[in-house]
């Protein structure tokens, strides 16, 4: 592990960012942890249906507050899109070689999820598995593809958007709320939030990029403001408390992005921004270092297969002939929250055998020609 662990140091460009690699990992990480805390499996009479604890339990809603860390992935993205662009440039490369490039390595391990998959649900068809089973499970493991498909053509258009002030898609956002929930406005408005308000975001880091936010009043100020905005939003406005959505409830802050999670996400990315300083501090120490490379490295594996592995250890637990609290049971106590945190180890096996089975799909043969040093490194291949 110390061999590993040297080798990573130095194959790591002086250069880079670790503060940006670790707030990505801890985005991810956040997404992972937070959809397994509020996405429940429910066995009623032989049959797997959704549930969700925020649905039954207000007082857990601040998990969403935690969790729910897609501004701060948008906010990195945006920054790192930008100077890779302006990398490929450099280098004479065109837009469509840094492009296709990019989305090699975001859709790569997409296909290898979806023909998994595929395999598993003509395997259920084959056993009898009832339909209402089978959109269980299908919805967790694709809806989280949409977040992917943003991410995808916020890329594409980083030439474009890459200059844009965050305070222009800001009000795009606000303008469709208010059209939507004052004037009761056409559903196809959503659309455009779903751009918009993960654009705010994006813009931030790509004006990082530029050597912006590099104060520490400009991480408050985004704190604070973001902070005291949502608060009116919800206290005031009548948006949602849950950052997420909730089954029954009317309106979702998540799908579409409302202005409240915009904000919210501001106060998110102020949050980061200060968290910098003492990240490139703490990052500096080898060992540290090595543990956030190791999950960057492992971020798209870790993002698509969560819901397998929590869908696994379910599967896994009918063996037992009964219901598993916090597995199989209605998550509307205290004790299904309980056991649910008592299943969390078995879901991170779960999920490090899918990551063995699959991870090297998300570099491809050729990893080191594209990825960072230690990618090289790690994987134990030469570089060009």
């Amino acid at each position: 592990m110390r061999e590993l662990i040297r080798r990573i140091e130095s194959a790591t460009p002086p250069d880079r960012d670790r503060a940006a690699d670790a707030l990505r990992a801890l985005a991810v990480l956040g997404v992972v942890l937070g959809h397994w805390l509020v996405t429940a499996l429910v066995l009623d009479s032989g049959v797997l249906r959704g549930g969700s604890p925020l649905q039954h339990l207000p007082a857990f809603t601040p998990v969403s507050w935690a969790f729910q860390t897609l501004a701060v992935f948008f906010l990195v993205s945006g920054r790192m899109g930008a100077r890779s662009h302006s990398a490929a440039r450099a280098r004479g490369a065109t837009y469509r070689q840094w492009l296709g490039t990019r989305l090699m390595r975001l859709f790569r391990p997409v296909a290898v999820l979806l023909a998994v998959w595929t395999v598993a649900v003509v395997v259920m068809l084959a056993q009898g598995v009832d339909g209402t089973t089978l959109y269980t499970l299908g919805k967790r493991v694709l809806s989280p593809l949409w977040f992917l498909l943003v991410l995808a053509g916020l890329t594409a258009a980083t030439p474009l958007v890459a200059k844009v002030h965050p305070l222009w898609p800001f009000a795009v956002v606000l303008n469709v709320d208010l059209i939507r929930f004052g004037l009761h406005g056409p559903d196809w408005l959503n659309s455009v939030n779903i751009a918009a308000g993960w654009l705010v975001p994006y813009c931030l880091g790509a004006a990082w990029a530029r050597g912006g936010l590099q104060s520490r009043a400009t991480g408050w100020t985004l704190l604070s403001g973001g902070t005291a905005l949502t608060a009116g939003l919800v206290l005031l406005a009548g948006y949602p408390a849950s950052m997420v959505g909730v089954p029954g409830q009317e309106i979702s802050n998540l799908d579409p992005p409302t202005l409240a999670v915009v904000s919210f996400g501001l106060a998110q990315c102020g949050a980061a921004l200060l968290l910098l300083g003492p990240l490139r501090r703490v990052l500096a120490r080898p060992a540290v270092w090595a543990v956030v490379a190791l999950v960057g490295l492992a971020s798209m594996t870790v993002f698509l297969w969560h819901q397998t592995a929590m869908m696994t250890v379910t599967a896994l637990g009918l063996l037992a002939g009964e219901p598993l609290p916090g597995l199989h049971t209605a998550p509307d106590s205290a004790a299904w929250v309980l056991a649910r945190l008592a299943w969390l180890p078995a879901f991170a096996v779960a999920l490090l055998v899918c990551w063995a089975a699959f991870h090297t799909y998300e570099h491809g043969r050729r990893q080191g020609l594209a990825g960072p040093a230690y990618v090289r490194v790690v994987s134990g291949k030469p570089g060009p």
